[in-house]
């Protein structure tokens, strides 16, 4: 039996070795906390984008989406307080000259209790982590690191630094010329293009509140320490769906989407057991309820969504420093008001690992003495890279034509693969190990009666059918509408 430590550096290793991720510019010794998506990966990563705006957008008369710039007005930044707010506590070992999240560290000792089976310890340092992070209280967390004997991972000693904040925007030039250019940032989330672009999307898609506005896109943020793999880069993409409403109605929208949006996950047949709950003890200063949606990966329970209610903060800001208002005229009650905000965010990387870790298995195929195992990613079928693999028999009889014929009927609606090469058995497992959910094997009964030969990767049963059969195998199988039926 593989420890959790183990198991996450297989799916790692497996992540690259069948080109889901590379590390980012790896010829050149890579890049710290930059990761490329691979040939799957960039698959994958689309098919998760695609069930997360079909399921937003699509399933939603009342939510559009749009896509805004990376770069805006430095002065957003000011006004949604991330010029001055927006801050990590750091703290960094003397002898090893490592810097760290003072807040990770100690949630690496709660993560250890919790192994440890040592529940109460863990629940102590949580509620005191909590108090110390509502406090803005930096002295409590170097005392709260002292106190528990947290030692630095790599020198092993506990000669800390204060902790201080750390300013997690990333910063260039826009113009010509250095001394005639200004300040711009990377934006550090998709949120604030939405809330810029709320009238404007109001008022040319006729929207009556309450509505929503969903966006795709890439965030930056400076991380003090990136680890983890994918789960912390510096650059990583965000999901983000902001749902405006009449100011009183805001807690039931909020639970609303709270639920709707763990169903979301649920509906992709994971573990139930991994995903739970997590609600904010410490608030923003805009929000008045925050919950996340936590999956088990094998390094423990990590945030995957946020949902929160942030008031009507955002679009009060903007409105408070662009001089415009932000206001919308609702002819229920014949009133104005700046609306309220629930906003959705998932990290699509975050998402993406989540969906490695879930489906990775190694299983065990050995019966009586004879040994044999195989690596399988068990993907929702929705979400798999390749939909189908076509495989000739052979190279020969005419059996590649055969197969190409069929090939060709099916690649119009579904991403599939033709593969020749190695005995069938090599083939079949490593389509287990990317993830796709049919095997189609062309043979030279194919050639006399129109059947193929269909293997099923979850249990690896076969099954004789009609070519002409395949299309509404493929639809019951790996086709969107039954899973989105799951969410209505």
């Amino acid at each position: 039996m593989k420890t959790n430590d183990e198991l996450f550096k297989n799916v790692i290793s497996h992540a690259k070795e069948y080109g889901f991720v590379f590390p980012s510019s790896e010829i050149y010794d890579g890049l710290s906390a930059v990761y490329d998506y691979g040939q799957l990966g960039a698959e994958l990563k689309n098919n998760i984008k695609m069930y997360w705006w079909k399921a937003m957008v699509q399933l939603n008369e009342n939510i559009v989406g749009i896509d805004s710039a990376i770069f805006m007005h430095p002065k957003i930044w000011k006004a949604s307080g991330h010029v001055d707010g927006f801050n990590d506590p750091m703290i960094d070992n003397k002898d090893s000259k490592k810097r760290y999240r003072a807040d990770q560290l100690i949630e690496d000792k709660i993560a250890r209790y919790e192994k440890d089976g040592k529940t109460e310890k863990a629940s102590a340092l949580q509620a005191e982590l909590d108090q110390a992070l509502s406090d803005d209280d930096l002295a409590r967390l170097k005392t709260i690191i002292e106190t528990y004997n947290i030692v630095c991972p790599v020198s092993g000693t506990k000669n800390w630094t204060e902790v201080r904040q750390f300013n997690l925007m990333f910063s260039t030039q826009m113009g010509a010329m250095a001394e005639g250019s200004d300040e711009v940032y990377l934006r550090p989330e998709t949120a604030q293009g939405i809330f810029v672009n709320f009238l404007n999307v109001q008022k040319t898609g006729r929207m009556k509140i309450p509505f929503g506005i969903a966006q795709i896109g890439k965030a930056f943020r400076n991380e003090v320490i990136a680890r983890q793999f994918i789960m912390r880069m510096r650059e990583f993409e965000q999901m983000e769906m902001q749902f405006f409403v009449r100011p009183g109605t805001e807690i039931e929208w909020y639970n609303r989407w709270k639920e709707a949006r763990l169903k979301w996950h649920l509906a992709l047949k994971p573990e139930g057991s991994k995903y739970r709950y997590h609600d904010h003890v410490k608030l923003a200063h805009y929000a008045n309820a925050a919950v996340d949606i936590e999956y088990e990966f094998p390094f423990g329970f990590k945030e995957v969504e946020g949902i929160h209610s942030r008031t009507d903060f955002d679009l009060s800001q903007h409105q408070k420093f662009s001089g415009k208002k932000m206001q919308y005229f609702d002819p229920e009650i014949n009133q104005n008001y700046v609306p309220y905000v629930i906003e959705t965010s998932i990290g699509l990387d975050r998402m993406f690992l989540t969906t490695l870790c879930n489906s990775y298995e190694e299983e065990d195929l050995s019966t009586g003495e004879k040994k044999d195992s195989r690596s399988v990613l068990r993907l929702h079928p929705v979400l798999a890279p390749i939909k189908a693999a076509v495989f000739p028999l052979t190279k020969k009889d005419g059996l590649p034509e055969k197969a190409r014929e069929v090939m060709n009927l099916l690649k119009v609606d579904y991403n599939i693969i033709y593969e020749e090469k190695d005995a069938i058995g090599k083939r079949y497992r490593r389509q287990d190990a990317i993830g796709t959910p049919i095997c189609i094997t062309i043979d030279h009964q194919s050639l006399t009666d129109n059947t193929v030969t269909v293997r099923h990767r979850d249990n690896m049963q076969q099954e004789r059918i009609a070519i002409n059969e395949l299309e509404n195998l493929l639809e019951k199988t790996v086709g969107w509408k039954n899973l989105l039926k799951e969410l209505l």
